[in-house]
């Protein structure tokens, strides 16, 4: 029997809540109000894009006397440190989302961000209490990102409508590099208009004054009703998909009664600590676990060791002056940005697993003939780099569904932990990659190293795709519900293969 569309299901028992929250964030329309969680939610990414790209383009200044007079071994633990601190980050907000509601953790994680950054614009001096402040101030920033990564993944996309979710999770993600491409021309404009000592702090001031924009539109978002009610807090649910299904009718949406057959019946539980998402992933979901990490390895593995060895091999091996080889990177983030924008699309229509395997298996086959061309001798700095833009038009947009698929393959209740755990495991592999790579290149004098180590990078590639290919997960166009059943469901409901 169809009910009203904004009356909770009865509950059939004692302690437990029957609801019908899940359909009826589901059957809703694009709406104004989706808009708003993309541009306040979303810019994320683009605050860690831009994080990573400033650091490297001040890293050779801060060395300057004028400046911080930091060693080449100071400046490249600038990097490590940050990294550190996005792995501490998303375990340690990544948790406490799980148990406090992912908006009161997009609110803190943001302005421990702002809060790291701000400060690292007034490391002063060159002694080691300076150098310890600025390592202090890095780990911060890297922490708030690292929190909005597990927070804002989880609150977008229990908040998203279904048939949208693919789509918008990976348009996010490959947002990352609009803040590469902010980051190398701002830090470029101002190392080549300003004093250096000036310069490289506005730079790192950048990042703040966008996430300071978006603060307002942040502090306005609803709770993830999802969250609420799988949390007992049923009242505050019904208010807040209240409030967002009266902007979409505002918008011109009609929205149909629902059937009561597509309830979820839950009874709240206590929250999941680390011990108790271990079990759940391994003992519960142990292939699902198995092809999350995957994904998350091979992706970080490949972009770490191509992204931070890009301006090397310019220098080394083509000769670009170490001053312009950044501008190079504009262009190879104009390729990882557009790519996840223009076929996001796809992971909902053609479908997870086809999208995933297909350009992780796709980009790797392009990195391996790319290699063979390299080490012929067939490219220049300029071709060099359309080719890797073209190779990663396709696998950022992979790299982001290992974000979309760790995200939506895991129960609500362990969500945000279950991303933060993947993604400290991705960080921890990846940054091997640099190290490697840069020993491969070395002074640039033999190729032929180089020319192994890509076709290592396209294996690894490829083997995401092929646990992909096995593995994944036909969550498009299914509710999370159904892609995985909440460990406080009280009655099972049809769930995705895999």
């Amino acid at each position: 029997m169809a009910r009203d569309l904004g009356s909770p299901a009865p509950a059939s028992g004692t302690g437990t809540i029957r609801s019908l929250i899940p359909a009826r964030i589901d059957r809703l329309s694009w709406s104004p109000f989706h808009t708003r969680i993309i541009l306040a939610l979303g810019t994320a990414w683009v605050l860690d894009g831009l994080e990573i790209t400033v650091a490297s383009a001040v890293g050779p200044v801060l060395a300057e006397q004028e400046t911080l007079a930091l060693s080449s071994t100071q400046v490249g633990l600038i990097a490590t440190v940050y990294l550190l601190g996005e792995v501490f980050g998303a375990l340690f907000f990544g948790r406490l989302s799980d148990a406090l509601g992912r908006k009161n953790l997009f609110i803190v994680t943001l302005a421990v961000y702002l809060g790291g950054n701000a400060l690292t614009a007034l490391t002063w001096g060159n002694g080691p209490a300076a150098l310890v402040f600025l390592y202090l101030t890095r780990f911060i920033a890297g922490a708030g990102i690292g929190g909005e990564y597990a927070a804002i993944n989880s609150a977008i996309d229990e908040m998203m409508p279904a048939k949208y979710r693919g789509r918008v999770d990976i348009g996010v993600n490959g947002t990352y590099w609009g803040g590469a491409i902010i980051g190398t021309l701002g830090t470029y404009i101002l190392l080549n208009n300003m004093e250096l000592n000036w310069a490289w702090r506005i730079g790192f001031l950048i990042g703040p004054v966008i996430g300071l924009a978006i603060w307002g539109l942040r502090r306005h978002l609803p709770e993830s009703p999802r969250w609420l009610v799988m949390h007992g807090r049923e009242e505050e649910a019904e208010e807040n998909i209240a409030r967002i299904e009266r902007a979409a009718e505002a918008s011109g949406q009609t929205l149909a009664p629902l059937d009561d057959s597509k309830a979820i019946e839950i009874r709240p539980t206590r929250p999941h600590g680390y011990l108790s998402l271990l079990r759940v992933l391994f003992k519960v979901y142990p292939a699902r676990s198995t092809l999350g990490a995957t994904l998350m390895i091979t992706q970080s593995f490949l972009y770490n060791a191509i992204f931070f060895t890009y301006t090397l091999v310019l220098t080394k091996f083509f000769g670009v002056d170490a001053k312009t080889a950044p501008l190079y990177l504009v262009a190879f983030a104009v390729g990882n940005l557009v790519g996840p924008l223009t076929i996001g699309r796809l992971f909902d229509t053609v479908g997870r697993r086809k999208m995933i395997s297909g350009t992780y298996l796709l980009s790797g086959a392009l990195l391996a003939i790319t290699a063979v061309l390299f080490q012929q001798g067939m490219l220049n700095a300029i071709t060099q780099t359309i080719a890797w833009s073209f190779i990663f038009f396709f696998a950022s947009a992979g790299a982001s569904s290992a974000y979309l698929t760790v995200s939506e393959i895991f129960p609500l209740e362990i969500r945000a932990q279950a991303i933060a755990v993947f993604f400290a495991i991705a960080q921890c592999f990846g940054a091997i990659g640099p190290v490697f790579y840069g020993a491969l290149i070395g002074e640039g004098e033999d190729p032929n190293k180089l020319f192994i180590g890509f076709l290592i990078g396209a294996g690894v590639m490829a083997v995401g795709g092929i646990v992909e290919a096995f593995l994944g997960i036909d969550a498009e166009g299914k509710s999370l519900e159904d892609v995985a059943t909440p460990l406080s469901a009280v009655t099972s409901r049809p769930r995705a293969s895999g």
